[in-house]
């Protein structure tokens, strides 16, 4: 499926607490966007971030240790759709 959005044109964004760049800064210049979003705990499986084109994090403070998905889902939505 993953593949498939690409040869649609959209840019694949992944979405892990441990990714060095911000959603913010991975948004920049990209033209479709598909976001992608892993469980809840075990996050995005390893397949799943071999077919993103860029692994990104939301910059949430250091000592909130993650989001749920929902929540992450939300905030990576308003900034895909107000940039």
């Amino acid at each position: 499926a993953l593949d498939e959005i690409a040869e649609a044109g959209y840019w694949r964004i992944g979405l892990d607490g441990s990714a060095r760049e911000t959603l913010g800064h991975a948004l920049e210049g990209a033209g479709k966007v598909a976001l992608v979003l892993g469980a809840e705990g075990d996050g995005l499986r390893h397949n799943s971030i071999a077919h993103c084109d860029i692994i990104a994090r939301l910059p949430i403070s250091a000592r909130m240790e993650s989001l749920n998905v929902s929540n992450a889902a939300a905030i990576a939505l308003y900034a895909a759709t107000n940039r």
